[in-house]
């Protein structure tokens, strides 16, 4: 399947603008089961300096600069992306259990597994805790697969938590999530993330895109997409596995991966610093997610 992937990014100031510096991660990534044919930027007004560059993760990412005034900005990145829908959820009674997992991780030998220990430790926008833990550990009995126990706790997410945008912003900390069971994508992406890692497993942070399918007999909407969030969990000797909380899925081939890190910190979409500009300032973000 090859989708068409849009993502434009306005900003509106009520003072010029005079110099602004701005990194951007809105270029999907190539993975195992995704392949980005070409990208497009567009920055108006046009870019004084524009380079891409990888980051420590192997993210792509753009750095851009404009040194002229300027009240508003627009930041509009098209990509296509070829991607091979997989059947992960066969996988869920397969691999290590979460005994093994924990020994073989303690005695990590190999390449992979000892650069997954990163995705262990705590990071900027979770850390480990006592209640995370006890929340987790209903779902991961010793003998159960790892997989399938952390399938069981993307269920249990969907099913505990209400979405509700209205409720938390980015910075909203993890412990008023769990304790009021209302959040976001990125909120029950980083939960899950904090449970895992207060058991004592690897677990990162995924940032991309998800396509939506209208109710029948109705037409998509385009900008109705938006950026999308979930996780990954590390099974010595298996890999990285995919879960998304929001949806009580593991993604199968509607999910595109613009970037992973630690948490949401490490994937910002777009960040940076400007100069002048007083007053208020307003952002439009629209996304669109369409088969090619």
């Amino acid at each position: 399947m090859i989708y068409r992937i849009r993502h434009i990014t306005r900003y509106a100031y009520d003072n010029p603008v005079s110099q602004c510096y701005n990194k951007a991660h809105l270029l999907p990534r190539n993975t195992p089961s995704q392949r980005c044919l070409d990208s497009r930027i567009s920055i108006a007004p046009q870019a004084n300096w524009l380079q891409e560059h990888t980051d420590y993760f192997g993210n792509r990412y753009c750095y851009f600069m404009l040194n002229e005034p300027h009240r508003s900005l627009e930041i509009d990145i098209t990509s296509r992306i070829e991607v091979t829908p997989m059947q992960p959820e066969n996988a869920l009674d397969l691999g290590c259990s979460v005994e093994d997992a924990r020994e073989r991780l303690a005695l990590a030998a190999d390449e992979a597994t000892l650069e997954a220990h990163e995705f262990m430790l705590d990071s900027a926008m979770i850390r480990a805790s006592a209640p995370l833990r006890e929340y987790a550990e209903p779902s991961f009995a010793p003998q159960r697969s790892l997989l399938s126990a952390t399938r069981d706790l993307t269920r249990r997410i969907f099913e505990d938590f209400t979405y509700d945008p209205e409720f938390s912003t980015i910075a909203t900390p993890l412990k008023d999530v769990l304790k009021h069971k209302r959040g976001v994508c990125q909120d029950f992406a980083h939960l899950a993330i904090g449970c895992l890692r207060s058991l004592g497993f690897p677990a990162r942070y995924v940032s991309g895109y998800l396509e939506t399918l209208p109710p029948p007999g109705q037409e998509k909407l385009v900008g109705a997409d938006a950026s999308h969030a979930w996780f990954a969990v590390y099974s010595p000797g298996d890999g990285w596995f995919e879960f998304d909380p929001t949806n009580d899925n593991m993604p199968a081939g509607q999910h595109i991966v613009t970037a992973w890190g630690r948490d949401y910190a490490d994937v910002t979409p777009l960040q940076g610093v400007i100069f002048d500009g007083g007053g208020e300032q307003t952002l439009e973000v629209s996304v669109d997610v369409a088969r090619v």
